[in-house]
């Protein structure tokens, strides 16, 4: 749930009693009533001409402000306008509930407007309910302390707990949330944010673009997905290069590898990621790259949207003695005799089973990066 969506429409909501609390100071009651709801309705067409759109929850509130001021008015009380804040708080409180403790992420339907294409994921949806059954307990006691003001407290007091305490309980408890997600950020990925850190995109299954974090965040943190590109590369005669991973790697160190593997930058295109992947490992460039299968890599470590390609290369290869300890090519048939031997990485293995398919069958997926965010 979007905190702007809960602060901007509490606003709205606030605006006519902060008038109605002024003019009853000087004009009483009935003026008072008849301001506020004039107010309102302004409120509701400058929105109207401003957006050229109807926003639902200013119409539902200026009906309620409408209702509970002509009960107050019949009353010659201000108790019901004074308890509409809390009848809208109960509401929300309500919508909180459906979201809390349910499968239906109500909140997140209503908002879509204001969240436009950012997509969640199992995990975060999962954090979402948690933090609206803390939101729940927030919005039922300030609930309670709007109804106790409007009964037994000046108008003064009720107007501060109605408006300014709202903002004063949820900036603490957002501040709060801000502070403990950095935290767990560091602890889970166990190093510091450097400020020459390399930054990735987060990303969707689908590919589509809904973040970035540092090296240090998305490695050790298997709710990351982020792009890497993998390439096949293969001579004339069908063997196939593998590379040894350096005994320094901080995954699979000394497993043989896909002859080419690496992050896509934040930011990059994966076409251009290939190309610079390709050159930086084995020195090659100024090759065609034929797109084969795009697929979701998890573990423990991490989880990568892998985009593999293939290309023929005849040419000198030049082993970046940085990141491979040496390569060599592979007979088929000596792939085939080592796999599950722990020699390759868990990696490769998966991933020659979907090469061979493609090979057999001499079938390619193309896929296309998307750059939406």
């Amino acid at each position: 749930m979007d905190k702007n969506i809960i602060i901007k429409n509490f606003t709205i909501g606030f605006i006519p009693l902060l008038i109605f609390i002024i003019a009853d100071e000087f004009f009483g009651l009935v003026v008072a009533l008849v301001v506020a709801v004039a107010g309102g309705i302004f409120e509701f067409s400058y929105y109207y001409i401003r957006y050229k759109q109807v926003e639902k929850f200013v119409a539902f509130d200026v009906t309620l402000l409408c209702v509970f001021a002509f009960i107050s008015f019949l009353m010659e009380n201000d108790l019901f306008f004074k308890l509409k804040p809390a009848f809208i708080e109960f509401i929300l409180a309500l919508l909180l509930a459906i979201h809390a403790f349910s499968n239906k992420p109500l909140l997140l339907t209503m908002g879509k407007r204001f969240l436009k294409d950012i997509t969640f994921d199992d995990t975060q949806l999962s954090m979402l309910r948690k933090i609206s059954k803390v939101l729940l307990i927030i919005v039922l006691l300030h609930t309670a302390m709007i109804v106790y003001a409007a009964v037994n407290m000046s108008m003064e007091a009720w107007a501060f707990i109605s408006g300014g305490l709202f903002y004063i309980i949820f900036g603490l408890f957002f501040a709060g949330q801000y502070i403990y997600f950095k935290l767990m950020r560091k602890k889970q990925s166990g190093y510091s944010i450097a400020e020459d850190e390399e930054w990735f995109d987060l990303v969707t299954p689908e590919g589509k673009i809904t973040g970035k974090a540092p090296r240090s965040a998305v490695h050790g943190n298997p709710n990351l997905l982020h792009p890497v590109v993998h390439v096949h590369v293969f001579n004339k005669n069908g063997q196939l290069y593998l590379q040894k991973r350096a005994d320094n790697k901080e995954v699979q160190p000394g497993k043989w590898d896909t002859s080419v593997g690496g992050h896509v930058r934040s930011g990059e295109d994966i076409i251009a990621a290939v190309n610079r992947e390709a050159e930086e490992e084995l020195g090659i460039k100024n090759v065609s790259f034929q797109p084969l299968y795009r697929y979701v890599m998890r573990n423990n470590y991490e989880s990568e949207l892998v985009y593999s390609f293939k290309t023929v290369y005849q040419g000198i290869i030049r082993v970046n003695k940085s990141e491979i300890s040496f390569g060599r090519y592979w007979r088929i048939p000596e792939i085939e005799k080592n796999i599950g031997k722990d020699i390759f990485t868990p990696n490769f293995e998966q991933e020659y089973a979907m090469l061979k398919n493609i090979l057999f069958n001499h079938k390619s997926v193309k896929f296309r990066q998307s750059n939406k965010k």
